[in-house]
């Protein structure tokens, strides 16, 4: 496919490599560049960004590079894909539980490599001469990006909840930037009333009554076994849910001793299908351990959709939240249908349809799990 490259970037690219020697890709920079080698003619507006820098930016936006993590997952939300002008490499052959990338592949596989996982290939950006760069970075480093490419760099904040500031600081943002306020409304306007209605579900819960969780298989820096758990886990944070992990002290994802779950032995074990192999390993050579515990037992274990895969993604988060809701307080949650909700949330925020069933044509969904299975 041909590569989406503009006339004035391409001769800059000749008149930078006659002048000098070619930079490497990666983090090394291109030799800076001023805007007006760049810019395009017409109207320009001025927008504030996440760190508070002043950035002037065409009036229209016809094209962007997605720079770090968030970045190209809300514009996907916004339905801004089709700005998408180059992808980081990581954006390419990804799994489902990537949802933003993975039901864009046709698209993204398509597009020049752009930089990788936060990292900017300068040369190549400056072959497909966005409009604007959008980045999750520090107000340094976007200034230097845009001093080397004079292109407008935007920043956005990075967001790993489901429901904190950022969330609608980003959408904000972008809405502004593409001139999709009025999605950004929409979906802000959705979530919020997501946030309602799983705090007013079970607010009416006396704390005595809510059975107490060990959510495990955890992925943080790397997949993990039974060990791997979180703090504030989102989906359960939601629900005003007891999260036995809350009690340690600790804050996000982090590896605990065994032995404690044994201690607390939880009335109920969420297993996170990113941990679920190493589970089962563990639980072929240490059979005892796992079936000690009354959850175990009594089967009540039930799964979890991996929704953190370069951060949160957030119709994954959203729909293990109502499943959590559905088994931790079923009268509450009585009138969820579970598939036609995860159907609901991603139509919203992707334009995906019959999304359940694809993820369970990939092995993934809410169910009761057997250990060792």
């Amino acid at each position: 496919m041909k590569k989406r490259i503009r006339l004035p970037a391409l001769l800059l690219s000749l008149l930078l490599l006659a002048g000098c020697a070619a930079a490497p890709t990666g983090s090394s920079p291109a030799p800076s560049v001023s805007p007006e080698q760049t810019a395009g003619t017409g109207d320009t507006r001025t927008i504030t960004d996440a760190a508070g820098r002043q950035v002037e930016i065409p009036e229209t936006v016809s094209s962007v590079v997605c720079v770090g993590v968030c970045t190209l997952r809300y514009t996907t939300y916004l339905q801004a894909q089709d700005l998408i002008v180059g992808v980081e490499s990581d954006e390419v052959g990804v799994p489902i539980t990537k949802p933003f990338s993975y039901f864009n592949q046709d698209l993204f596989a398509s597009l020049p490599v752009t930089g990788n996982n936060g990292e900017t290939y300068d040369e190549e950006i400056l072959k497909v001469n966005p409009d604007v760069i959008i980045a999750n970075t520090d107000a340094d480093s976007a200034q230097a990006l845009q001093d080397r490419t004079g292109i407008p760099v935007v920043v956005v904040p990075l967001n790993d909840g489901m429901f904190d500031d950022n969330v609608f600081q980003i959408l904000s943002i972008l809405g502004e930037v593409y001139h999709k306020e009025d999605r950004a409304e929409e979906l802000s306007d959705y979530l919020k009333g997501i946030q309602s209605d799983l705090a007013e579900r079970t607010a009416g819960v006396a704390d005595e009554d809510k059975p107490t969780v060990y959510v495990s298989g955890v992925s943080f820096k790397g997949s993990h076994g039974f060990e791997g758990t979180e703090a504030g886990y989102a989906p359960l944070a939601a629900l005003n849910g007891v999260n036995l992990a809350d009690t340690t002290g600790q804050s996000g994802a982090f590896s605990l001793d065994p032995e404690q779950v044994l201690t607390w032995d939880p009335d109920v074990i969420f297993v996170d299908f990113n941990g679920l192999s190493l589970i089962n390993e563990d639980y072929a050579s240490n059979p005892d351990f796992y079936n000690s515990l009354t959850a175990v037992k009594e089967g009540r274990v039930y799964s979890q959709i991996s929704f953190r895969y370069s951060a949160t993604n957030t119709e994954l988060a959203l729909a293990d939240a109502y499943y959590m809701g559905k088994v931790l307080y079923p009268e509450e949650f009585a009138d969820v249908d579970m598939a036609a909700k995860f159907d609901e949330i991603f139509e919203t925020m992707l334009g995906v349809e019959d999304a359940y069933a694809q993820y369970q044509a990939a092995g993934y969904e809410f169910k009761e799990m057997t250990l060792g299975g």
